[in-house]
């Protein structure tokens, strides 16, 4: 045999008893050590989570009418007395203690809302009836109060302190098939834009299921930091967007319920609205980021810090505020008396405000400090019961179909109090179209008491 024969017989010798050594159960077998330490485990973390998990299920009686009512027969025999019958509907969720003394259980508005009845099932078996204390449907957070002993409650974390990438386990009663953990990271912080409320959602990939909400999201030292919430999904089941309440949120409205039974919100007296690109250009801004004030009540905290119409916000305590929701949703989630740094953008140039959120005071329109724009096909001027009233502009009516006013969402009865952020009195003063300029018209519109910017 030549050398270069038998070199080439012996690697392949060599290479065929590395495959079958690498291909033994001795090497693909996970070690059960390294390095002498055993294998990290989440089972010493859960032991001590899953005895402050609880299932919750409730019962809620619906009155309904028969079906048989709508028969034509049977209201012909029985007259129009609807046959009112009880139905009772079911649902399971999941809680979380959070005061072992006291026996509070924090959980989602959605899970107990409405409900006749509400029982937790600890993990040890043990059934309670639960006492509603309070619930916030705007953040969906509730708190329970049940009468027992040796409960164990959950440490809880600065939720502020949690990372994109940060490794979370959600514990729950996914499907109403008993107590359940998964494991996955924080995918996002900050989600917001789901629906209506005031949302500031923990995202993670840890599976989340119908059952789980109001379930317990932790960290690896197995500290609260969210309390599971919804999961995003066109199939009904987990595809790895499901998103938890973070902490910060969730404790400060369960204080609020249990000191006052409901949460107290203020507001900054300021209404806001979309950017849109036709806007952006009429007020000469360089992109639609933001959120452009339509409003400003008279003596609220934004008209103290100096807020006018026509501003554009931009962040609020150093959050960026991409559109009017952002703003909504940080105004709705402060406490009363917090501050609020608004930062703002007027005439090209930016600077920050402060402002002391308030309680919302119920006021009328006053036309003295309403700064908005008009459009419509007819134009009147407002009635003496409109003006004893404080409003001021001109009033549209008979807005054709298919017509530009009608395109730009303007409807019979909007008042239109401003053009080109022109303040309008009535229809003697109504600026001439040369002296507006540009081919579009900015016009502020008064409507059911809010107030919106319309380009025509």
């Amino acid at each position: 045999m030549r050398a270069s024969s038998y070199r080439r017989t012996t690697l392949l010798t060599f290479g065929l008893a590395l495959a079958m050594g690498l291909a033994s159960p001795a090497f693909a077998a996970i070690p059960p050590a390294i390095d002498g330490q055993p294998m990290p485990s989440l089972a010493p973390m859960l032991a001590k989570v899953t005895p402050a998990v609880v299932n919750i299920s409730t019962k809620t009686r619906v009155r309904a009418r028969d079906p048989y009512f709508d028969d034509p027969l049977f209201r012909q025999l029985f007259g129009d007395r609807g046959v009112q019958r009880e139905r009772v509907e079911q649902s399971l969720g999941s809680g979380v203690v959070i005061d072992a003394t006291k026996g509070y259980v924090l959980t989602n508005h959605h899970v107990v809302g409405g409900a006749d009845d509400i029982t937790v099932t600890l993990q040890d078996g043990r059934d309670f009836k639960a006492k509603l204390v309070g619930s916030d449907p705007d953040t969906d957070v509730a708190v329970l109060q049940i009468p027992a002993e040796r409960l164990q409650a959950l440490p809880i974390a600065d939720s502020s302190q949690l990372r994109v990438g940060d490794f979370v386990v959600a514990v729950g009663d996914p499907f109403g098939l008993g107590q359940t953990a998964t494991s996955g990271m924080v995918s996002a912080l900050g989600r917001s834009g789901l629906g209506k409320g005031y949302q500031n959602f923990i995202q993670t990939d840890a599976s989340i299921n119908p059952g789980n909400s109001g379930g317990a999201l932790v960290n690896l030292r197995g500290e609260l930091v969210g309390i599971n919430s919804m999961i995003f999904t066109p199939s009904g089941g987990n595809v790895g967007i499901g998103f938890a309440i973070p902490t910060d949120l969730a404790t400060s409205v369960m204080k609020q319920l249990l000191a006052y039974g409901k949460v107290r919100r203020g507001n900054l007296g300021v209404e806001v609205q979309d950017i849109t690109p036709r806007i952006a250009q009429a007020l000469n801004l360089k992109d639609t980021n933001g959120a452009v004030v339509t409003r400003v009540d008279d003596g609220s905290p934004a008209d103290g810090a100096g807020l006018q119409t026509g501003d554009v916000v931009t962040a609020v305590n150093g959050k960026p505020v991409r559109a009017a929701q952002d703003l909504r949703n940080a105004e709705g989630l402060l406490p009363l008396g917090a501050k609020a740094t608004l930062s703002v953008r007027r005439g090209g140039a930016t600077r920050d405000v402060e402002a002391t959120v308030e309680a919302p005071k119920i006021a009328t329109l006053d036309g003295a400090k309403v700064d908005r724009r008009l459009a419509g096909v007819t134009l009147n001027d407002l009635t003496p019961e409109q003006k004893a009233q404080g409003l001021y502009g001109v009033a549209l009516s008979g807005v054709r179909r298919g017509s530009a006013a009608a395109a730009a969402g303007l409807q019979d009865g909007d008042i239109v109090i401003g053009i080109a952020q022109q303040r309008i009195a009535g229809v003697k003063s109504l600026p001439t179209t040369g002296s507006l300029g540009g081919r579009q018209l900015l016009l502020t519109v008064v409507r059911d008491d809010a107030v919106y910017y319309v380009v025509l």
